[in-house]
């Protein structure tokens, strides 16, 4: 497995955010993370990326135990984040946003193949290259996001809620990038809210609730499920 994650618990303050949480990634996989706002989804990917200390639990990242590691010792050894806000720098050009992720991790890649890379995926990103970030569309903002944490370089890629609050028109475009990385060979986690956005080339979704897994399977078990079907359309 290239992420597997252990019986994770983990406090904000005295709520009980993730309760005995498991998951796992293998080579190859996108992977899906359903749950209802509040479930528990950020929490997890950021509890893998470092930014949230589980309480108890594990996290293995290639063989290596990073449960304790920093944001940037997780960046470092090949996790890439494009979180649900976006997070772009909105003072710097779209093109500076990407750049200054192929400073943070070494790879067998440079500069130039990255935003290259980066630019193949999101062609719209290279027409508005001279744009800041204030000056681009929330679809836009998202795609820069998802740019900015491949061109890391990343092993494999997490991403919180790549189609909330976007355009119907846009997410189609969205879900084709991200299936193009995925035809690289990049493993992906991808949280979503909103069961009707999870892409059909998913291989494996889990479902959370109220910080606990509740089913993993494929996309027609669940379809199946019409306990925990119930609960995941609610939140649609």
């Amino acid at each position: 497995m290239v992420l597997e994650v252990r019986n994770l618990n983990v406090y904000i303050k005295a709520s009980h955010i993730l309760r005995n949480v498991s998951i796992e990634m293998g080579e190859n996989e996108v992977i899906s993370l359903i749950g209802r706002n509040g479930a528990g989804k950020t929490t997890l990917l950021r509890s893998i990326m470092g930014f949230a200390k589980p309480e108890s639990g594990s996290i293995t990242f290639e063989g290596r135990d990073v449960t304790r590691c920093s944001p940037h010792e997780t960046a470092l050894a090949g996790i890439g984040y494009a979180p649900e806000e976006s997070d772009i720098f909105a003072d710097l050009t779209t093109l500076e946003n990407i750049e200054i992720a192929t400073w943070t991790r070494k790879t067998g890649r440079n500069e130039e193949e990255r935003i290259k890379l980066a630019y193949s995926v999101f062609p719209t990103l290279e027409r508005y290259k001279t744009r800041r970030g204030t000056q681009i569309s929330g679809g836009e903002r998202k795609m820069l996001s998802i740019a900015r944490a491949l061109a890391m370089d990343p092993r494999i890629l997490l991403l919180d809620e790549s189609f909330e609050g976007l355009s119907p028109a846009i997410i189609p475009q969205i879900a084709e990038s991200i299936h193009e990385i995925a035809r690289m060979g990049r493993p992906i986690l991808l949280a979503e809210s909103n069961i009707y956005h999870v892409p059909d080339f998913v291989d494996k979704i889990y479902v959370i609730e109220r910080g606990e897994i509740i089913f993993s399977g494929k996309s027609e078990e669940l379809l199946n499920d019409k306990a925990v079907l119930k609960i995941v359309a609610g939140a649609a």
